[in-house]
């Protein structure tokens, strides 16, 4: 709730008492309730201030600036007759490409969460505390999946920090504080409820899970702190729905149990978050199979492929199963279990509540360590051609469950497609199937990177995307 919103409301409660208290005439017939409850008798008692809050929860929320350096591209690079007698001296001088957002302090030691997308690329990283102190930061974790970054600066001494909410126990409803550094003003307080818990399909990060506030968050907000009203930290802000660029009052903060998942595989040293590996893929449950199911509403995930050997099946799932329940958290959607999974963390038993042959059961599985990918199976696509800038993976049961796809796929994936490179300009998506190059068959990644260093005058590919086939052409 804005500061706004809270004196309108302060406005009304007066007026309408003093309506009420002209509508009651004779005095003698009010009861003791009656009299208890009064208007206001100063602006003072009438305020209600998030300063105290603030001043307890600021200190903790950083400035991040991040920058790199990139090269200038003329605007005769690529034209063949320029090419043909220079070469590549057309390309302008380097300059320095930069970006800020916002951070948290989450551990005394320097510990900072912000979002990925904020240090992207970066080669350097700054840190502004609020007391207008800087400090160069390294990074000790990246995560694209879950769009969080852990940073660590020496300070020479224990800073404030934020402690973390258990975001399970956040309510539709609840006030919260947005903290952050939008459009790199400065550091900027909006207030507000929580809109929505576990959102999903939003589309921002591969775990679809988030926590929806109508608490202003602009650009620059990002990485910044939403904090409860226990001066917890309930979850890191990451992005607004909006057509003009501004806040509209839907922002999406990622929630605080991913966040200490995340900083917990920082701390053990980790350059990464591993996701739990199950040996299973599932699906939504639509309507329709709800219906088939015998299921009174649709919700939950639905079992459509089961690895051998994996932890699914030595726990017991079975491909029509439906997953309703994990540790008696109600899973609504595939995002839901992925993100209740991946919380849990590798190696602990989780109990799953199942629909079974129109039978409920309780099952334990143990989440284990994902199975390493042979470096050997992955090559990243390079030279003069539409899928330079793409790495692709020759698919095992493990980096088929990372990419969403069913676990006994076979083939070539794109695993990563790195920013504007021609992959990334004819629409490659990770995940997507290199099935056939110029109509040769691709089983392995070593195939795929051979026909790639021919030089054809036409170049025909076949992908897969949710088994759909994708033809193109291109010269």
């Amino acid at each position: 709730m804005s500061c706004s919103k809270i004196a309108q409301s302060a406005r009304a409660l007066l007026v309408t008492s003093a309506l009420v208290s002209a509508m009651i005439v004779p005095v003698h017939a009010q009861t003791a309730a009656d009299t208890a409850k009064q208007a206001p008798a100063s602006r003072v008692e009438a305020q209600l201030s998030f300063a105290p809050l603030v001043k307890q929860t600021a200190g903790a929320v950083v400035n991040v600036y991040a920058a790199r350096e990139v090269q200038q591209r003329s605007p005769f690079a690529g034209d063949p007759f320029f090419e043909q007698f220079f070469g590549g001296q057309f390309n302008g001088p380097p300059r320095i490409q930069s970006s800020l957002g916002s951070g948290v302090i989450v551990d005394a030691s320097g510990i900072v969460v912000t979002n990925n997308h904020v240090i992207r690329d970066a080669e350097t990283v700054k840190i502004a505390l609020s007391d207008g102190r800087e400090f160069e930061s390294r990074i000790l974790l990246k995560d694209e999946s879950t769009d969080l970054a852990i940073l660590k600066i020496e300070a020479g001494e224990k800073l404030p920090i934020l402690p973390l909410a258990d975001s399970d126990k956040v309510e539709v409803g609840d006030l919260v504080l947005a903290i952050g550094n939008p459009f790199g003003v400065g550091q900027t307080v909006t207030s507000g409820i929580v809109s929505a818990q576990a959102r999903t399909r939003v589309g921002i990060s591969d775990f679809d899970f988030f926590i929806q506030t109508d608490a202003a968050i602009n650009p620059g907000n990002s990485g910044g702190a939403l904090i409860g009203m226990d001066g917890k930290l309930v979850g890191i802000n990451t992005a607004i729905f909006s057509k003009s660029g501004g806040s509209v009052g839907i922002g999406f903060a990622i929630p605080s149990n991913m966040v200490r998942a995340v900083v917990e595989a920082a701390k053990q040293g980790s350059d990464k978050f591993e996701r739990p590996y199950i040996g299973a893929t599932f699906q939504n449950v639509t309507s329709d199979v709800a219906e088939g199911l015998g299921m009174k509403q649709p919700y939950g995930a639905l079992v459509t492929n089961i690895a051998k050997d994996g932890p699914a099946e030595k726990g017991g799932l079975q491909v029509g199963d439906v997953i309703l329940a994990v540790d008696d958290f109600r899973i609504e959607n595939f995002d839901g279990l992925g993100y209740r999974l991946s919380t849990a963390g590798i190696g602990k038993t989780v109990k799953l509540n199942v629909l079974s042959r129109s039978q409920e059961k309780v099952i334990s599985l143990v989440l284990e360590k994902p199975r390493p990918d042979d470096p050997a199976n992955k090559s990243v696509i390079q030279g003069n051609n539409p899928l330079s800038g793409a790495q692709v993976i020759t698919l095992t049961p493990s980096s088929a469950e990372r990419l969403h796809l069913p676990p006994q796929t076979a083939g070539v994936a794109v695993d990563k497609i790195f920013a504007n490179t021609p992959a990334a300009r004819i629409g490659l998506q990770p995940g997507d199937i290199v099935r056939r190059v110029n109509g040769r068959d691709i089983a392995t990644a070593a195939d795929l990177a051979a026909v790639m260093a021919t030089k054809p005058v036409l170049w025909r590919f076949e992908f897969e995307r949710d088994g759909a086939i994708i033809r193109q052409i291109i010269r």
